[in-house]
């Protein structure tokens, strides 16, 4: 792709429309122009001290914007800004950070941003259309391919004027205005004569209210608020980024987390699960009242979490197949043994919000966009699709039977013991897994799940083995997918849309880098994608994502497990948060952003 850069009043422009201080993907934004604070954050909030948080395995590069390497967290939160920022109370509403102003046609065939004059790196020199234009070029070039998607539909790149700069779009896609707004600024000055692509451990110059402080690689990094933060006095910024310092810790695994956590060396823990929420807290911190516990609910969907099945291996290509790895998943059994059966089940990729698919044959809207792919989709999409129940015993016999149907509809029979095919090539497969974990399960927690799995295929003559790597070899696998079943985490929003071809997306199968682990290759959730991205109301747009969340269901790439409505999260008593909680809950933008240190 090769957007056209365009110099100052080089050609007449298009009649322009009102500039604003913020944009909704459908309606106005929540908030108006005059607002003083985001609704869920204090701006009485107190400021200073300090908070430490874990993260599993270790980092290697402090440049999160490419797909080399492992990157530090935090650096692309607290360092970077865009021109605009998301609001975590509005399903997707954006409103002005470095721009000021964003412009943009009715049709929303182009967007237009003008800059805050006072914007400034945390160097002292000011932000400048050079610097956006560079970001933007350099980020769709040679960044992540997480930047491509957007940065492919851009036409024209143009500057209109001291400190504004137009994107002019190649297709039509409502949601553009907004993506455009979120991409990081970089200053280009740092970066120019280097391969960007390279990963690097040189602090990067952000505009954000935090700089890099101290880095131990690969074992911990300390943010430190910026005192000259060029936005500290916006509305926006009210209440946000109170504390001095943010330092994030790195461990083997969560065992070595939770016992940090335990010992006061670090004041946060997200815990995963209910049964440990309910009798493990009686440690010492924790009955002293040092350690409290909160519950923070969310309206945002569940997203997928489960064993993902990589359908660029032959054996997971039919959907029969990776139905019958679902029915001897004996979920039941996993979720009463490992989490006292109190979680919820995820049911489809949107559940625990109005984006979930109806349970049910596809009527109305819904039926119309699926029926040009009926012939292609797996059962059930359009039917309706549930998952077995399961037993509360080891042994699912029921699904024993189902799942042996269905492998022998596929080619498979059970010789000698073993499941093999007509060729009495046997049915073998590696479950790869992260040691360290992930954000939502522990190394130990992911394993136990694992092996009780493995058990459950024996019946049918499977036995696949397990490979455990550190983070950094497990992520060098998956970002080139070599692997054939392992641990898969997505969240999703509530206004789901570019990003879904990144997750989704046929360019995803061979494209390293991409969050399309399960290798699909589907029409049909290309065509939904485009129906979302091109709705001009929102019941146009809660039909399309329905009828991707059937194609995402039915098509069977992931083993779900359960889920979740609010977060657990443990923490030092002196750390507070503000009682209105944003629909999206404990999500990017929540911790530790509007929180705050209360010291005696």
């Amino acid at each position: 792709m090769a957007a056209m850069f365009v110099g100052v009043a080089s050609m007449p422009l298009a009649t322009l429309a009102d500039p604003a201080h913020g944009l909704a993907m459908y309606g106005k934004p929540a908030l108006a122009e005059d607002f003083t604070h985001l609704p869920y954050a204090n701006p009485e909030a107190t400021e200073g001290g300090a908070i430490r948080l874990a993260e599993p395995g270790g980092f290697d590069s402090l440049k999160p914007w490419v797909l080399k390497g492992n990157p530090a967290w935090g650096v692309g939160i607290h360092v970077a800004e865009s021109l605009m920022m998301r609001s975590i109370d509005e399903p997707f509403t954006v409103y002005g950070l470095l721009a000021e102003t964003i412009d943009t046609a009715p049709d929303r065939s182009w967007v237009e941003f003008t800059l805050r004059p006072e914007a400034r790196f945390s160097d002292g020199s000011p932000v400048t259309v050079e610097d956006v234009i560079w970001s933007y070029q350099t980020l769709g070039t040679q960044g992540h391919p997480r930047y491509l998607g957007a940065w492919s539909k851009v036409s024209k790149m143009e500057q209109t004027g001291p400190r504004s700069i137009r994107f002019t779009f190649n297709e039509m896609d409502r949601e553009l205005p907004l993506l455009m707004g979120l991409r990081p600024i970089l200053k280009k000055a740092q970066w120019e004569g280097q391969d960007f692509s390279d990963s690097s451990m040189e602090p990067p110059i952000g505009t954000g209210p935090y700089v890099v402080d101290r880095v131990d690689p690969g074992r911990s990094i300390t943010f430190k608020r910026n005192p000259d933060y060029w936005g500290k006095d916006l509305p926006l910024m009210a209440g946000l980024n109170n504390l001095d310092t943010i330092r994030y810790d790195y461990f083997g695994d969560a065992n070595a987390m939770f016992e940090a956590f335990k010992a006061g060396e670090v004041n946060v823990w997200r815990e995963l699960s209910a049964q440990k929420w309910a009798s493990e807290y009686n440690f010492p911190l924790a009955t002293s009242g040092q350690i409290v516990q909160s519950d923070i609910g969310n309206e945002r969907p569940s997203g997928i979490m489960g064993l993902v099945m990589n359908t660029r291996n032959p054996i997971f290509d039919d959907w029969r197949v990776r139905q019958a790895m679902i029915e001897m998943f004996n979920y039941r059994f996993i979720n009463n043994t490992l989490n006292g059966g109190s979680d919820p089940r995820i049911t489809s990729y949107f559940s625990n919000s109005v984006l979930g698919m109806e349970d049910g044959p596809a009527t109305g809207r819904v039926a119309e966009l699926l029926a040009p792919f009926a012939h292609d989709l797996p059962q059930g999409t359009l039917e309706g699709y549930t998952l077995p129940e399961g037993s509360d015993r080891s042994m699912d016999r029921p699904a024993i039977r189902r799942a042996m149907a269905l492998m022998k509809d596929a080619g498979w029979t059970v010789q000698d013991g073993r499941l093999a095919n007509d060729q009495g090539q046997p049915f073998t497969f590696e479950i790869l897994l992260n040691q360290s974990g992930s954000a939502m399960r522990s190394g130990s927690e992911t394993q136990q799940i694992v092996n009780i799995y493995i058990e459950a295929l024996r019946p049918l003559g499977i036995t696949p083995r397990i490979t455990l790597l550190d983070s950094a070899q497990y992520i060098e696998r998956t970002n080139n997918y070599q692997f054939d079943m392992t641990w898969y985490e997505r969240g999703l929003s509530l206004s789901p849309g570019n990003e879904q071809r990144l997750y989704w997306g046929a360019d995803g199968v061979t494209t390293p880098g991409s969050r399309n682990w399960m290798g699909m290759d589907s029409p049909a959730a290309e065509a939904m994608i485009d129906a979302m991205v091109t709705s001009k109301t929102s019941e146009d747009f809660t039909a399309a994502v329905h009828a991707l969340d059937r194609v995402l269901t039915a098509g069977r790439y992931v083993i779900p497990v359960s889920f979740s409505p609010f977060s657990r999260l443990a923490h030092s008593d002196s750390l507070k948060y503000p009682q209105e909680l944003p629909i999206y809950g404990d999500w990017p933008g929540f911790l530790p952003e509007v929180w705050w240190q209360e010291t005696n």
